[in-house]
């Protein structure tokens, strides 16, 4: 009998113990699956969290690729009137010059806060008391170079570039020369960063030319001398044509077309400009 009791007691132990190894197996395993439902409701969550933060970024750079194609339509519409207008209005009749004023951006020869002048035909300021000369002027000047392609022409007074990347739209070579380190450095940066890899840019005083490069097929001078520089004239090729303004500081100044013919020099009066003064040592 007292073994039966025993007996009977450890059946109740055992049932006992195998009950709460179950529960607590249970129970374990229930913390598991809900420990494991938290974590991926988390990865879930974290998911969600990326996916909007990227879709966001995503429609900013959608947005602002936007903006940027709007804003670049808007100034093809402008640059196409301003050829179409100005130019072909006038008294510009080479396809070449206009098809490259047609093609270059000159608003980002400017500064920002002009880029909505940019087209317009007047000249604006580029800081140092320099301006980019108008459209207009420009086209003039180029075409009075008579270009046929292929030359190796010089540029007096860089600028911004914008005159240096008309002329490396026709020809093979283009050398410019400016006197002001800054506008000479940003031309430099500007004209390669656009993809003008013909055009070569010199930081010195531009009344005595680019000795180094020889002579060249046109010399073109952006900036006003009273005179006609000697170095220059030595510089331009026979055959060669100088576009160049001359006249005093602070006054109108006559616009020159020179053509270097039989070792004579031809000059032909072009039209009354406006020029800021080629300045420097000389």
């Amino acid at each position: 009998m007292k073994l039966f009791k025993k007996a009977i007691i450890i059946n109740l132990i055992i049932v006992i113990l195998t009950t709460c190894s179950f529960n607590s197996c249970t129970y374990l395993k229930k913390v598991s699956v809900k420990e494991g439902k938290e974590k991926e409701e988390t990865i879930e969550e974290t998911k969600t969290k990326e996916e909007v933060v990227n879709g966001k970024v995503t429609k900013e750079e959608e947005t602002e690729d936007i903006e940027k194609d709007d804003f670049e339509k808007e100034m093809a519409k402008k640059r196409n009137y301003m050829v179409t207008h100005h130019l072909k209005g006038r008294d510009i009749v080479d396809e070449r010059v206009l098809e490259v004023m047609g093609k270059v951006l000159r608003h980002k020869f400017v500064l920002e806060r002009y880029y909505e002048k940019a087209y317009e035909d007047h000249p604006l300021p580029i800081s140092h008391g320099q301006t980019i000369s108008q459209p207009y002027i420009v086209a003039l000047m180029t075409q009075l170079l008579e270009l046929k392609g292929g030359e190796k022409v010089l540029e007096i007074g860089t600028g911004s570039g914008y005159q240096a990347a008309i002329l490396a739209e026709i020809v093979d070579e283009v050398y410019t020369v400016e006197i002001i380190e800054e506008l000479c450095s940003n031309a430099r940066n500007r004209l390669y960063e656009l993809g003008y890899n013909n055009v070569q840019v010199l930081c010195a005083d531009g009344y005595f030319g680019w000795e180094e490069n020889s002579t060249f097929d046109g010399i073109i001078v952006t900036c006003a001398p009273d005179h006609i520089p000697n170095p220059l004239i030595e510089q331009l090729k026979e055959g060669g044509v100088m576009i160049i303004p001359v006249g005093p500081p602070g006054a109108y100044q006559n616009l020159w077309q020179i053509k270097k013919v039989s070792g004579e020099l031809e000059f032909n009066n072009i039209i009354g400009v406006a020029f800021v003064p080629l300045t420097g040592k000389h």
